[in-house]
């Protein structure tokens, strides 16, 4: 790496490296176009009005967001196929409505009767049509309903009889993440899709149109071998993967593309311990990895070129600084890392290491230049 200003610029910062930030999106994109499905890229790792634009090629292509926040900062520069992918609460009906009224498509997504009666009351109170999910549980994982559950068509009656519409179902398996076998991840890919096959076959066997099917999660989206039946695929994480993601097994450690460059400000040589300017403000507290066959603490140490230093992790964090503890077998001595000298570190989760940080660094795929891509920041 030559870019000089990756050696001068304030530390702590998130870096993004461009050529794999986009390698990692052609390498999904092309997968699941070959599988004859659609990609609804989930904007929340980033957030980033910068990194959607190569997400998104047209101002209509599908989306996914996590916060009302994000979905009006993308509609402000005329982002339409909007996707908010958390269960709807009530009074947030308003903001969704005002989007609506901006000419934006944002479907909302909903799993219980008294949200789907919320939307109806507010659908038949302002003459509002809704464009509603019902989410499907297909691994017990967190919400939805599972696939033969009568409760899906109670749902879809009370949304198209208050004049809404049942535009799909979605489904996320989030317990691949938990996978460590590609086996295990296509056997949960497979079921995904069986799940909410399942349900859509239910409701349009009673006479619900019910357009869309969506599944995904970063895991399976990779595995996934028959979309049949299937319209889009959801995933987030993939356009930077994440040391969570490498353990799965769906990326390699070369693949990730974002990364915190923190500067080292002191040793305590007794402990063989390495002091940088990078805590859990910058890091963050994730330990997704703690429960994986490799557990990389707060992060695996990187040179400032990004090649990993083995079995060199950040062991602890406080709120500003981080410890790089030296394994008693280590090939490194605390010297190699004098004060002043700068390192990266790869995260445990690229979402939650990414939240910390209201603009990220990016490097130009020619490895030189320097762009700045900011943060959507609320709910």
């Amino acid at each position: 790496m030559s870019a000089d200003w990756i050696t001068t610029l304030e530390t702590p910062f998130l870096l993004i490296e461009k050529h794999k930030y986009l390698r990692n999106i052609k390498r999904l994109y092309s997968r699941i176009q070959a599988l004859g499905g659609e990609v609804r890229p989930h904007l929340k790792t980033l957030r980033s009005i910068e990194a959607a634009r190569y997400l998104l090629k047209q101002s209509d292509s599908p989306a996914t967001v996590s916060t009302l926040a994000e979905a009006e900062a993308f509609a402000a520069p005329g982002y339409t196929n909007l996707l908010y992918a958390v269960g709807i609460a009530p009074h947030k009906l308003p903001r969704v409505a005002a989007l609506m009224a901006k000419g934006v498509n944002l479907h909302i997504l909903l799993d219980s009767e008294p949200q789907a009666s919320a939307v109806a009351e507010y659908s038949r109170a302002y003459g509002l049509k809704f464009s509603v999910f019902i989410e499907v549980d297909c691994d017990g994982h967190r919400g939805g309903l599972p696939p033969h559950s009568d409760a899906l068509l109670t749902l879809a009656r009370i949304i198209e009889a208050s004049g809404s519409t049942l535009t799909g179902l979605l489904a996320h398996a989030g317990e691949s993440y938990s996978c460590r076998t590609d086996e295990a991840i296509l056997a949960a890919a497979r079921a995904e899709c069986a799940a909410i096959k399942t349900a859509g076959n239910r409701l349009r066997a009673q006479g619900y149109a019910c357009p869309v099917l969506s599944v995904g999660a970063t895991p399976t989206a990779h595995f996934a071998d028959d979309l049949t039946g299937i319209n889009e695929v959801r995933a987030g994480v993939f356009t930077t993967f994440d040391l969570v993601m490498k353990n799965v097994g769906v990326c390699r450690l070369e693949d990730i593309a974002l990364s915190v460059v923190a500067t080292i400000i002191g040793h305590n040589r007794e402990k063989g311990w390495i002091f940088i300017d990078a805590g859990w403000m910058a890091l963050s507290r994730d330990r997704g990895t703690a429960a994986q066959s490799q557990d990389y603490a707060y992060g695996q140490v990187c040179s400032l070129n990004g090649d990993p230093y083995e079995n060199l992790l950040v062991t602890t964090t406080n709120q500003e600084h981080g410890i790089i503890a030296l394994p008693d077998s280590s090939a490194y001595a605390v010297d190699d890392f004098p004060v002043g000298s700068r390192v990266r570190i790869l995260p445990n989760h690229a979402c939650a290491t990414a939240a910390m940080h209201q603009r990220y660094q990016v490097l130009s795929e020619d490895s030189l230049g320097q762009e700045v891509w900011s943060r959507i920041v609320g709910w």
